[in-house]
């Protein structure tokens, strides 16, 4: 009996030891990372018509050849551009929080990616634009941190209302782990729907890893009333699947229905005004989870496994 209660005593202690009361491991945490990151929208913004012969030294990837200074001038004195600097300042007063989040990313893609080179953190106003609102360049990571003031914020007045709810910095870092990733991971040669799936899948399971502390609805960029939908459907979504065998079609208009971002899923039934868009993206991410949890594969080995190879180890089955 005294062995039995030393052994959980020893269990208890070396779980408790590997993980601190944010769930973060230790050997994360132990990771020495020195991150830069300069926010050049405040330095642009407060600048001088004199000032931009400097900034261009010092920032010359910011400032393409074909530009005059007239150019970066004039942007100086518009009247939105001080609108967007002000509304980005008021959103993001200090970044303080955020600079934390993005120092633990870092520590995860280098637990997993030891040779990885963390790259310097730019941050910048884009005009909105929306589809490149986080951008991975060589050894630059450029935020355009316009694109994260809320859904509702007036800027977004004119753009369609699925897109403007991921324009929040509640997902600011899962897009940047998502950016991260599309560096890490090939897109399939395989035309199959389960293969752009299991993709989908391997990313947000990477995910997972990245960024633990976010939640699921973040990750994949639900709301939690969405979230909630596709784990209520989840077992209908995988019925669906089946008993129209779309699993190895390739229909290329599978994609815009089930795997590209959309306002909802497109069953063509009456359930899809309910549903959220990206479904067959929520589905790939539990196979993946299905096929870790039942295989013993380091996080790297996962990336070059085939969807066919993961799809048949995972026995997958669906929540009901």
């Amino acid at each position: 009996m005294k062995t039995r209660f030393f052994a959980l005593l020893l269990t208890l202690f070396s779980l408790y030891s590997c993980k601190n009361e944010t769930g973060v491991s230790e050997d994360v945490l132990r990771i020495q990372l020195n991150l830069e990151v300069v926010r050049f929208y405040k330095e642009f913004a407060e600048a001088k018509p004199g000032d931009i012969p400097a900034l261009k030294h010092k920032f010359p990837y910011l400032f393409p050849k074909q530009y005059t200074d007239s150019v970066w001038i004039a942007k100086l004195n518009d009247t939105l551009q001080k609108e967007l600097y002000s509304e980005v300042n008021a959103e993001f007063p200090n970044f303080v929080k955020e600079t934390a989040d993005l120092e633990l990313l870092f520590k995860h893609v280098l637990y997993y990616f030891p040779n990885y080179k963390v790259p310097k953190v730019i941050t910048v106003i884009s005009d909105v634009d929306y589809t490149n609102r986080v951008i991975f360049a060589d050894t630059l990571l450029l935020i355009g941190l316009d694109n994260y003031l809320g859904k509702d914020h007036r800027f977004y007045g004119g753009i369609e209302q699925y897109i403007a709810a991921g324009l929040d910095k509640e997902y600011l870092l899962s897009d940047i782990a998502s950016a991260f990733v599309k560096t890490t991971l090939r897109f399939p040669s395989d035309r199959t729907f389960l293969a752009q799936m299991i993709y989908y899948g391997k990313e947000l399971y990477l995910k997972d890893k990245l960024i633990p502390l976010a939640t699921d609805a973040q990750k994949i960029v639900y709301t939690t009333e969405e979230l909630e939908w596709a784990q209520a459907n989840e077992e209908q979504i995988w019925r669906y699947f089946i008993e129209r065998e779309i699993l190895y079609s390739t229909d290329n208009m599978l994609a815009p229905r089930f795997l590209d971002p959309a306002p909802f899923s497109k069953f063509r039934l009456e359930l899809d005004n309910e549903s959220p868009g990206r479904l067959g993206r929520y589905m790939g991410w539990q196979i993946v989870r299905a096929f870790m949890n039942n295989n013993d594969v380091k996080l790297n080995q996962l990336l070059d496994l085939s969807a066919e190879e993961i799809f048949k180890k995972s026995n997958y089955k669906p929540k009901k």
